[in-house]
């Protein structure tokens, strides 16, 4: 076990409150109740004075912190390590402050009961040795691909999570349906949302519960040939973020996605090892777009174009 150790605060930490800074750099292992123990006792200095837990911190201030065992490499808690062998994260963008990622599907963005593998797993291992290990923003539904952001400092986690409450986070996707959409304009979705179903089996479905907003319009069609379900493609921009939002509001309109074992019908049409074909294409944050075209496979292949026309 190490003696006393003062560390600086560095950019990317500042802003943090002192027990949550506490937490990051001591490791999650070490319950919070030992943290608050160490600043009630003055175990815990900031340039040699007592603090609060709550006392947020500045940049280059010195924390001294007691003995302790080191900070396990492992992600936190919750989280789950990477497949050994697993590939590498892929990177659409990444500055001083932010990383863009693209999400598999398949791939949780925590860890979980039954995940051998997570993206806040792959961050913890790929950036062992940051103060701040990059946070997600948001998440994804395991099944859904595509864009993901990553706050590398404390400042742009509290900017991304502020502008995603503000609404000003837009976020668009692209999705496979069975069925021919029915309107030729953009349309706005409304519904009642709200979590059915005996524990371990729950289902998000319509009728009450809370607003679930969204704006569709149809790209794409296709008719796969005589005696077969057509398909339409469809761009969806969230309004709301719901649990399994487009894929219920969609399933209850008659157009479930393609892929979708858990709130569509199988349709004789879909490919075998067909997933779920929902990914997200687009992230809009005030000047700043990201996009990103899905890898799926013939027949549901599209073209870069077509992001640019969304």
């Amino acid at each position: 076990m190490p003696g006393v150790t003062t560390v600086r605060v560095t950019r990317a930490e500042e802003g943090q409150k002192l027990v949550a800074f506490l937490r990051r750099r001591v490791g999650r292992d070490l319950p919070q109740s030992a943290l608050l123990r160490w600043i009630r006792t003055g175990q815990v200095r900031v340039d040699g004075g007592r603090k609060k837990p709550f006392d947020r911190l500045r940049r280059d201030q010195m924390v001294r912190i007691p003995p302790h065992d080191p900070p396990q490499t492992s992600p936190a808690k919750g989280d789950t390590a990477p497949v050994p062998g697993a590939p590498e994260l892929s990177i659409v963008h990444e500055d001083r402050d932010l990383l863009v990622l693209h999400k598999p599907a398949g791939l949780p963005a925590h860890g979980g009961t039954g995940h051998t593998d997570s993206v806040a797993a792959r961050l913890a291992v790929r950036h062992a040795d940051a103060p701040f290990t990059p946070t997600l923003a948001h998440r994804l539904d395991r099944d859904t691909s595509g864009l993901l952001l990553a706050a590398k400092s404390y400042a742009m986690l509290q900017q991304l999570q502020s502008a995603i409450q503000d609404g000003a986070l837009e976020k668009t996707y692209l999705a496979w349906t069975w069925g021919d959409w029915p309107m030729q304009e953009e349309t706005t979705l409304r519904d009642q949302m709200e979590k059915a179903g005996p524990q371990g089996r729950e289902r998000m479905q319509t009728g009450q519960g809370k607003t679930a907003l969204a704006r569709v319009r149809p790209v794409r069609r296709m008719d796969p040939g005589r005696g077969q379900i057509s398909a339409t493609l469809l761009a969806v921009t969230l309004l709301t973020g719901r649990t399994h939002q487009i894929r219920v509001q969609l399933a209850s309109r008659g157009h479930a996605l393609v892929g979708d074992r858990k709130y569509g019908p199988q349709h004789p049409a879909t490919p075998r090892n067909t997933g779920l074909l929902l990914h997200a294409c687009r992230l809009r944050l005030q000047d700043r777009q990201w996009l990103l075209p899905p890898d799926w496979s013939a027949p549901w292949n599209i073209s870069e174009r077509i992001l640019h026309m969304l």
